[in-house]
Protein backbone atom coordinates (compact mmCIF):
# COMPACT_ATOMS: atom_id res chain seq x y z
CA UNK A 1 0.00 0.00 0.00
CA UNK A 2 2.98 2.21 0.84
CA UNK A 3 4.64 1.73 -2.62
CA UNK A 4 0.73 2.58 -4.33
CA UNK A 5 0.66 5.61 -1.92
CA UNK A 6 4.40 6.93 -3.32
CA UNK A 7 3.88 5.75 -6.89
CA UNK A 8 0.69 8.69 -6.76
CA UNK A 9 2.67 11.20 -4.64
CA UNK A 10 5.32 10.94 -7.82
CA UNK A 11 2.73 10.62 -9.94
CA UNK A 12 1.39 14.25 -8.24
CA UNK A 13 4.42 15.81 -8.05
CA UNK A 14 5.37 15.31 -11.43
CA UNK A 15 1.71 16.65 -12.62
CA UNK A 16 2.09 19.80 -10.81
CA UNK A 17 5.33 20.84 -11.89
CA UNK A 18 4.38 20.18 -15.71
CA UNK A 19 1.17 22.39 -14.71
CA UNK A 20 3.73 25.01 -13.46
CA UNK A 21 6.20 24.59 -16.32
CA UNK A 22 3.90 25.00 -19.02
CA UNK A 23 1.57 28.20 -17.49
CA UNK A 24 5.53 29.66 -17.01
CA UNK A 25 5.67 28.67 -20.85
CA UNK A 26 2.64 30.21 -21.61
CA UNK A 27 3.41 33.33 -19.74
CA UNK A 28 6.57 33.95 -21.24
CA UNK A 29 4.87 33.65 -24.73
CA UNK A 30 2.08 35.90 -23.77
CA UNK A 31 4.65 38.70 -22.33
CA UNK A 32 7.00 38.06 -25.36
CA UNK A 33 3.94 38.92 -27.74
CA UNK A 34 4.56 35.33 -29.35
CA UNK A 35 0.73 34.34 -28.75
CA UNK A 36 -2.11 37.27 -29.58
CA UNK A 37 -5.64 36.95 -29.25
CA UNK A 38 -7.93 36.53 -32.56
CA UNK A 39 -9.12 40.18 -31.96
CA UNK A 40 -5.99 41.64 -31.02
CA UNK A 41 -5.38 44.67 -33.26
CA UNK A 42 -2.07 46.39 -33.29
CA UNK A 43 -0.84 44.86 -30.10
CA UNK A 44 1.65 46.25 -28.19
CA UNK A 45 4.33 43.78 -28.52
CA UNK A 46 5.07 44.34 -31.89
CA UNK A 47 5.83 48.10 -33.37
CA UNK A 48 4.61 47.33 -36.90
CA UNK A 49 1.19 45.63 -37.65
CA UNK A 50 -0.86 45.20 -40.87
CA UNK A 51 -3.55 43.82 -42.92
CA UNK A 52 -4.05 41.93 -45.87
CA UNK A 53 -7.26 42.72 -48.08
CA UNK A 54 -9.05 41.62 -51.62
CA UNK A 55 -12.26 42.67 -53.24
CA UNK A 56 -14.08 40.86 -50.35
CA UNK A 57 -13.54 43.66 -48.04
CA UNK A 58 -15.20 46.16 -50.43
CA UNK A 59 -14.61 49.82 -50.22
CA UNK A 60 -11.78 50.28 -47.61
CA UNK A 61 -10.98 53.51 -46.04
CA UNK A 62 -7.22 53.62 -46.22
CA UNK A 63 -7.05 56.76 -43.14
CA UNK A 64 -9.52 54.80 -41.00
CA UNK A 65 -7.53 51.61 -40.78
CA UNK A 66 -4.06 53.45 -40.45
CA UNK A 67 -6.03 55.15 -38.03
CA UNK A 68 -5.91 52.14 -36.23
CA UNK A 69 -2.64 51.53 -35.82
CA UNK A 70 -2.04 49.88 -39.54
CA UNK A 71 1.57 49.95 -41.04
CA UNK A 72 1.38 48.12 -43.85
CA UNK A 73 -1.07 46.02 -46.07
CA UNK A 74 -0.55 43.49 -48.15
CA UNK A 75 -3.17 43.87 -51.41
CA UNK A 76 -4.26 40.88 -53.61
CA UNK A 77 -3.40 41.37 -56.98
CA UNK A 78 -3.70 38.87 -59.25
CA UNK A 79 -4.53 35.23 -59.07
CA UNK A 80 -3.29 32.97 -61.99
CA UNK A 81 -2.64 33.79 -65.62
CA UNK A 82 -5.53 35.68 -65.78
CA UNK A 83 -7.49 36.59 -62.43
CA UNK A 84 -7.08 40.22 -61.48
CA UNK A 85 -8.59 42.01 -58.16
CA UNK A 86 -11.14 44.72 -59.22
CA UNK A 87 -10.28 46.56 -56.21
CA UNK A 88 -6.32 46.55 -56.28
CA UNK A 89 -5.74 49.87 -58.32
CA UNK A 90 -7.97 51.86 -55.69
CA UNK A 91 -6.91 49.87 -52.84
CA UNK A 92 -3.19 50.51 -53.89
CA UNK A 93 -3.49 54.32 -54.54
CA UNK A 94 -5.96 54.89 -51.53
CA UNK A 95 -3.04 52.80 -49.19
CA UNK A 96 -0.33 54.96 -50.40
CA UNK A 97 -2.20 58.53 -49.96
CA UNK A 98 -3.12 57.11 -45.93
CA UNK A 99 0.54 56.49 -45.09
CA UNK A 100 -0.03 52.79 -45.36
CA UNK A 101 2.70 50.86 -46.87
CA UNK A 102 1.03 48.67 -49.21
CA UNK A 103 2.59 45.13 -50.99
CA UNK A 104 0.48 43.32 -53.62
CA UNK A 105 -0.31 39.78 -53.47
CA UNK A 106 -0.48 36.79 -56.19
CA UNK A 107 -3.17 33.85 -55.22
CA UNK A 108 -0.58 30.92 -56.66
CA UNK A 109 -2.41 28.40 -59.54
CA UNK A 110 -1.17 25.07 -59.87
CA UNK A 111 -3.22 25.01 -63.66
CA UNK A 112 -1.06 28.08 -65.17
CA UNK A 113 2.78 28.62 -65.72
CA UNK A 114 4.77 30.38 -63.98
CA UNK A 115 5.76 32.90 -66.95
CA UNK A 116 1.79 33.50 -67.25
CA UNK A 117 1.38 33.92 -63.75
CA UNK A 118 4.01 36.70 -63.60
CA UNK A 119 3.40 38.37 -66.73
CA UNK A 120 -0.63 38.99 -64.98
CA UNK A 121 1.05 40.22 -62.05
CA UNK A 122 3.45 42.56 -63.87
CA UNK A 123 0.92 44.20 -65.95
CA UNK A 124 -1.08 44.88 -62.60
CA UNK A 125 0.61 46.20 -60.05
CA UNK A 126 3.21 49.18 -60.85
CA UNK A 127 7.14 49.67 -59.77
CA UNK A 128 6.15 51.68 -56.99
CA UNK A 129 9.11 53.43 -54.82
CA UNK A 130 8.70 52.07 -51.49
CA UNK A 131 6.26 49.04 -51.71
CA UNK A 132 6.67 46.27 -50.22
CA UNK A 133 8.02 42.78 -52.40
CA UNK A 134 5.48 40.88 -54.19
CA UNK A 135 4.44 38.10 -52.71
CA UNK A 136 3.21 34.70 -53.96
CA UNK A 137 0.55 33.20 -51.54
CA UNK A 138 1.05 29.35 -51.74
CA UNK A 139 -2.17 27.80 -50.57
CA UNK A 140 -4.50 24.97 -51.40
CA UNK A 141 -7.89 25.39 -53.83
CA UNK A 142 -10.49 23.01 -55.78
CA UNK A 143 -9.46 19.44 -56.03
CA UNK A 144 -5.97 20.16 -54.54
CA UNK A 145 -7.40 20.62 -50.84
CA UNK A 146 -7.74 16.39 -51.28
CA UNK A 147 -5.03 15.94 -53.45
CA UNK A 148 -2.33 18.57 -53.36
CA UNK A 149 -0.02 19.23 -56.60
CA UNK A 150 3.48 16.96 -56.00
CA UNK A 151 6.62 19.21 -54.45
CA UNK A 152 7.99 18.76 -58.57
CA UNK A 153 4.83 20.01 -59.97
CA UNK A 154 4.66 22.92 -58.35
CA UNK A 155 7.88 24.05 -57.76
CA UNK A 156 8.20 23.95 -62.18
CA UNK A 157 5.44 26.71 -62.03
CA UNK A 158 7.03 28.48 -58.94
CA UNK A 159 10.48 28.83 -60.06
CA UNK A 160 10.17 30.69 -62.73
CA UNK A 161 7.52 32.77 -61.76
CA UNK A 162 9.57 33.95 -58.68
CA UNK A 163 12.33 34.38 -60.89
CA UNK A 164 10.59 36.95 -63.35
CA UNK A 165 8.80 38.91 -60.40
CA UNK A 166 12.73 39.33 -59.19
CA UNK A 167 14.19 40.06 -62.34
CA UNK A 168 11.49 42.98 -63.22
CA UNK A 169 11.08 44.15 -59.52
CA UNK A 170 14.52 43.59 -58.78
CA UNK A 171 13.74 42.21 -54.98
CA UNK A 172 13.36 38.96 -53.84
CA UNK A 173 9.62 38.14 -53.48
CA UNK A 174 7.87 37.18 -50.38
CA UNK A 175 6.45 33.94 -50.30
CA UNK A 176 3.07 33.25 -48.34
CA UNK A 177 2.18 29.73 -47.07
CA UNK A 178 0.16 27.95 -44.09
CA UNK A 179 2.34 24.67 -42.45
CA UNK A 180 1.09 22.17 -44.92
CA UNK A 181 2.04 24.54 -48.12
CA UNK A 182 5.80 24.72 -46.16
CA UNK A 183 5.81 21.40 -45.77
CA UNK A 184 5.05 20.01 -48.83
CA UNK A 185 6.81 22.56 -51.27
CA UNK A 186 9.09 25.28 -49.01
CA UNK A 187 10.91 22.87 -47.08
CA UNK A 188 14.31 21.73 -47.30
CA UNK A 189 16.05 24.81 -48.05
CA UNK A 190 15.89 25.37 -51.37
CA UNK A 191 13.75 28.96 -50.50
CA UNK A 192 15.75 30.29 -47.36
CA UNK A 193 16.69 33.40 -49.30
CA UNK A 194 13.13 34.44 -49.65
CA UNK A 195 11.55 35.72 -46.65
CA UNK A 196 8.62 34.30 -45.20
CA UNK A 197 4.97 34.88 -44.13
CA UNK A 198 3.56 32.65 -42.54
CA UNK A 199 0.07 32.28 -41.22
CA UNK A 200 -0.24 30.83 -38.14
CA UNK A 201 -3.15 31.52 -36.17
CA UNK A 202 -2.75 33.09 -32.56
CA UNK A 203 0.44 31.18 -31.77
CA UNK A 204 3.57 32.51 -33.83
CA UNK A 205 5.52 30.08 -36.02
CA UNK A 206 8.19 28.87 -33.59
CA UNK A 207 10.16 26.77 -35.61
CA UNK A 208 10.31 28.95 -38.56
CA UNK A 209 12.45 31.36 -39.47
CA UNK A 210 10.04 34.13 -40.68
CA UNK A 211 9.47 37.48 -41.46
CA UNK A 212 5.81 38.60 -41.29
CA UNK A 213 3.27 36.66 -38.73
CA UNK A 214 -0.49 35.88 -39.78
CA UNK A 215 -2.10 35.93 -36.71
CA UNK A 216 -5.78 36.18 -37.17
CA UNK A 217 -8.31 35.09 -39.83
CA UNK A 218 -11.16 36.55 -38.26
CA UNK A 219 -10.72 40.21 -36.82
CA UNK A 220 -13.08 43.24 -37.43
CA UNK A 221 -11.59 46.68 -37.49
CA UNK A 222 -13.06 49.65 -38.70
CA UNK A 223 -13.25 50.96 -42.25
CA UNK A 224 -14.07 48.13 -44.70
CA UNK A 225 -17.59 47.68 -46.49
CA UNK A 226 -17.70 44.46 -47.66
CA UNK A 227 -19.93 41.34 -47.66
CA UNK A 228 -16.20 39.69 -46.06
CA UNK A 229 -16.90 41.52 -42.09
CA UNK A 230 -13.50 39.67 -41.12
CA UNK A 231 -9.79 40.69 -41.83
CA UNK A 232 -6.28 39.28 -41.18
CA UNK A 233 -4.18 40.86 -39.32
CA UNK A 234 -0.24 40.49 -38.97
CA UNK A 235 2.89 42.15 -37.80
CA UNK A 236 6.47 42.41 -39.00
CA UNK A 237 9.15 40.50 -36.95
CA UNK A 238 11.49 43.39 -36.32
CA UNK A 239 11.72 47.22 -35.51
CA UNK A 240 10.27 50.17 -37.56
CA UNK A 241 13.55 50.84 -38.63
CA UNK A 242 14.32 47.25 -39.66
CA UNK A 243 10.69 47.42 -41.46
CA UNK A 244 11.38 50.79 -43.22
CA UNK A 245 14.76 49.22 -44.87
CA UNK A 246 12.94 45.71 -45.31
CA UNK A 247 12.52 44.79 -49.47
CA UNK A 248 14.59 48.21 -50.62
CA UNK A 249 16.01 46.64 -53.51
CA UNK A 250 17.86 48.22 -56.45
Amino acid sequence: MRRVLRWLFRLLLAGAVLAVLCALGLAFLYGRGLILESSEADPEEWEVFGVDVSTYQGEVDWAVLAGQGVDFAFIKATEGSSLRDVRFAENWTGALAAGVRPGAYHFFSYDSSGEGQAENFIATVPKTEGALPPVVDIEFYGSYLEEPASRETARAILDPLLERLEDYYGVKPILYCTYRSYQLYLSGGMYRDYPLWISSPSVAPLLHDWTFWQYSHSARLEGYDGHQDRIDLNVFRGTRAQFDAFGLGG
